[in-house]
């Protein structure tokens, strides 16, 4: 989130989609309801489904799961084609003015440098132009024709809405007027916050589809003001921990990045990434990623690393390749895998394709599962129902289970989607064996470093050197965990403002990212965390709800991450001289001497704004983006890419165009990309989603949720079942191209046909919640029917669009 959950009662407008708020995430849907009673919001819903977030919507719109970008493509030239755009904030806070290079180009669905053998793109033309000096050249008037405004409403011009209804089968009258209610919000007295989930994130063009709303909020000036943003609604209560905590293969904490194979050297490594300032007084705050890195490394390795070893380079993995998820099953089921140690995830459930993964399984040599309960990938060998794809007598795999607490049997932090780490205390003692993940992870690493120690090894350094300096080896604690991220000084620091002055003792925790040094005097395991364990003791703990503003600034609840800052981006709320745009919501502001403000000011705190320094200091231009410059792995501007499995076969774009059906860049393999289902075989499009009354696949273990839902069921609109001679509550088989599944018909008038190319085009809803382990009565794996593929930049897979055949059993 780039705002938080309370401040959603600030908005005037709220656009769901991508996301079922009301159903999937019900205490947070208040705060929606709170905007409603209270601001006189409206409330738009976009869902193929009418859900429980529509039933209470002001306006509902119909869509085609996957066509998400030509919808929003659509209202971004509804806005540049009816001049309803905050045009102060765009011209000032945003790359509108930046000329673009002459050798940047797109056509028929492609962007210059793309290599089809490799599907990938060299992103070297995706940049702007330059000046002798260095800097990007701009045209204030905005008439040069490779501004990035020109670019762009060249680029969604296309994005016409009759385009719209032919594609997403969303009517066209139904479209402008969400359009109209999007456009209400361009004033500065006025502002719409977007709530979306994995309705957007689980596609082949996922983190495009978020690019695209983010850009529809730069527009209409609705990034960096209270009641706006672009806010994540997270499955899990600790999601946004993971990302902030580097578990994806290519990151390190803080949202440092791994090195690439090549990057050998470790000042160009920290070159590549230190960006420097693309127009003058921008300060680019990533120039200051050696102090962020320097400080991880003396955290994770302490004494071991320093100048003289470049602070530990050669300890890190080089990538050659991205390890995400998908790339670890493939791999498996190569047999070039041995074995898979996987905590708190149920990827049999969880991951695309089980066929595939019950086929990786099957050729470890051992499996390790940390999980406080039996899940279906530690009984991943057994068969159910009707399926025989697993034959246990010829699995060389043992399974090795370590039952572990469950967060209310631990203490520690957990980060919502609004960034608020939140502590939360131990309320019970765990049953039986079981031992908390820190516990067993510590165990397994003192006996793997005592094994090195002995045996030696290729390379054993990074492991026998490991600063491991907790009290208890064996069982670190939560709080000496978070005072190691939060970070400490290593020796006494001087203010660096007054050096004669002291700013830390040695040993003294640090009060935020703006201590840190690299020079190896800091530690910081998490540099966005920084300060959260900070002088005055866990910042994290605190509960004082105090809101002196009303407008749900609690700063002292919780601590947000960084430097408690709720909303991001919050200098944007304010004009050019520092005077907040809406002054009934303002966030932060210029008071003759410093940035004051309901909020921890997004920017320097001494920084004139005479002196014009832009609001997004995390980018070297100091503006946001419309044109991501080789950020994003498809393109600059995202642009409509089918499903993988669609029911055109076309990218109705590009009819005759080769290679550009669906996304040319997106995550998947040569296998996987041969196997997917046709329209003609499965003519129907699926898609999954949550319920209110199940959580994952935990709750099937609870006897209430089990009565509550008891059994698995598939949505099926009540044309769709006419056709098929389909009852309410009778058998269905759904079948993709990977396997079936069978469940209960719920037919039902919130899932209606759309006419999309001329033709009808049925959708089917699949919740994800069963499987055949647990208390409530066995269902099939949802993840049986979806593709092994997943978005170019996330890796997400598409479980949210796919092709299925519905019979009738």
């Amino acid at each position: 989130m780039t705002n938080h959950w309370v401040d959603i009662k600030n908005a005037d407008l709220v656009l769901i989609m991508g996301g079922n708020a009301a159903e999937a995430h019900p205490c947070g849907f208040k705060w929606v309801t709170e905007a409603k009673a209270h601001n006189k919001a409206k409330l738009i819903v976009v869902d193929p489904r009418f859900t429980r977030s529509a039933s209470v919507a002001d306006y509902y719109a119909p869509i085609r799961t996957g066509t998400d970008i030509i919808f929003l493509g659509g209202v971004i030239r509804y806005l540049l084609e009816n001049d309803k755009i905050q045009h102060e904030y765009v011209k000032n806070y945003t790359d509108f003015s930046f000329i673009v290079r002459e050798d940047f180009s797109f056509d028929e669905g492609l962007y210059s440098g793309y290599n089809a053998e490799k599907r990938s793109y060299d992103k070297s033309s995706w940049d702007y132009e330059r000046g002798e000096d260095g800097y990007v050249r701009t045209d204030p008037t905005l008439e040069n024709p490779r501004t990035v405004y020109q670019l762009l409403k060249k680029h969604y011009s296309r994005y016409t809405p009759e385009t719209v209804e032919r594609i997403c089968g969303t009517p066209k009258d139904k479209f402008l007027r969400v359009c109209e209610m999007m456009a209400s919000t361009a004033g500065t007295d006025r502002a719409m916050t977007i709530l979306y989930a994995l309705g957007w994130t689980q596609h082949s063009i996922g983190s495009q589809i978020i690019r695209t709303g983010a850009m529809l909020q730069l527009l209409l000036g609705n990034i960096g003001v209270a009641g706006g943003g672009m806010n994540a609604l997270r499955g899990h209560s600790n999601i946004q921990g993971l990302t902030d905590l580097g578990l994806m293969s290519n990151l390190l904490p803080g949202y440092l990045t791994l090195p690439n194979e090549p990057e050998q050297d470790f000042d160009a490594y920290i070159a590549a990434r230190t960006q420097k300032p693309l127009r003058p007084n921008q300060l680019s705050y990533w120039q200051n990623y050696k102090k962020f890195h320097v400080s991880l490394m003396k955290a994770w390795w302490g004494d071991a690393v320093s100048a003289e070893n470049n602070w530990g380079y050669d300890y890190l993995p080089k990538l050659d390749k991205l390890y995400d998820m998908l790339q670890a099953y493939d791999l498996m089921q190569q047999g070039k895998m041995n074995g898979y140690i996987c905590q708190g995830f149920n990827p049999l459930a969880a991951a695309p394709n089980k066929a595939k993964l019950t086929e990786a399984f099957s050729k470890l040599k051992f499996l390790v599962i940390m999980d406080p309960l039996a899940t279906e990938t530690s009984e991943f060998w057994r068969n159910y129902g009707e399926h025989n794809d697993v034959d246990p007598a010829k699995i060389q795999t043992e399974v090795f289970r370590l039952p572990t607490t469950c967060f209310a049997e631990e203490e520690g932090a957990l980060v919502n989607s609004g960034r608020w780490l939140q502590w939360h205390w131990k309320g019970a003692e765990p049953p039986g064996e079981a031992l908390s993940d820190i516990e067993i992870m510590s165990r397994l690493f003192l006996r793997l470093r005592e094994q090195y120690r002995k045996e030696g090894g290729a390379y054993p350094d990074p492991v026998v050197n490991l600063s491991w300096p907790y009290a208890t080896p064996a069982s670190p604690t939560a709080a000496e965990l978070a005072k190691e991220y939060s970070g400490r000084a290593l020796q006494d620091l001087a203010d660096p403002n007054d050096p004669t002055k002291m700013l830390r003792k040695a040993g003294a925790p640090l009060a935020g990212f703006g201590e840190l040094r690299d020079d190896g005097s800091t530690i910081s395991g998490c540099w966005i965390y920084a300060g959260a364990w900070g002088p005055t003791g866990n910042l994290m703990a605190r509960r004082d709800n105090a809101d002196p503003t009303g407008i749900g600034q609690t700063l002292n609840w919780a601590w947000a991450w960084p430097a408690n800052r709720r909303v991001l981006y919050n200098r944007a709320s304010c004009d050019l001289e520092g005077k907040p745009y809406d002054p009934r919501r303002r966030l932060v502001w210029w008071n003759g001497k410093a940035w004051a403000g309901a909020d921890v000011p997004d920017y320097k705190a001494d920084e004139d704004p005479a002196k014009g320094m832009g609001p997004f200091i995390m980018n070297p231009e100091g503006v946001a983006r419309f044109f991501a410059r080789g950020g994003m792995t498809e393109g600059p501007f995202p642009e409509h890419y089918e499903p993988f499995e669609n029911p055109l076969g076309y990218n109705p774009l590009y009819p005759k165009a080769q290679g550009v059906t669906s996304n040319p860049a997106a995550r998947v393999f040569k296998g996987d990309l041969a196997a997917m289902g046709k329209v003609q075989d499965f003519p129907y499009v699926a898609t999954t989603y949550r319920l209110t009354e199940h959580f994952h696949y935990w709750t099937k273990n609870v006897r209430l949720n089990a009565i509550l839902q008891p059994e698995q069921f598939v949505e099926i609109g009540e044309s769709l079942a006419r056709e098929l001679g389909i009852a309410n509550g009778s058998q269905v088989k759904v079948s993709s191209n990977r396997g079936y599944i069978k469940a209960v018909a719920l037919v039902t008038k919130r899932i209606k046909a759309l006419t999309v190319e001329g033709k009808t085009v049925h959708q089917v809803g699949i919740p994800i919640h069963w499987g055949f382990v647990g208390i409530a009565k066995p269902g099939f794996l949802t993840n049986t029917l979806t593709p092994f593929v997943g978005d170019g930049n996330s890796q997400t897979p598409e479980f949210k669009s796919f092709l299925v055949k519905v019979e009738k059993v």
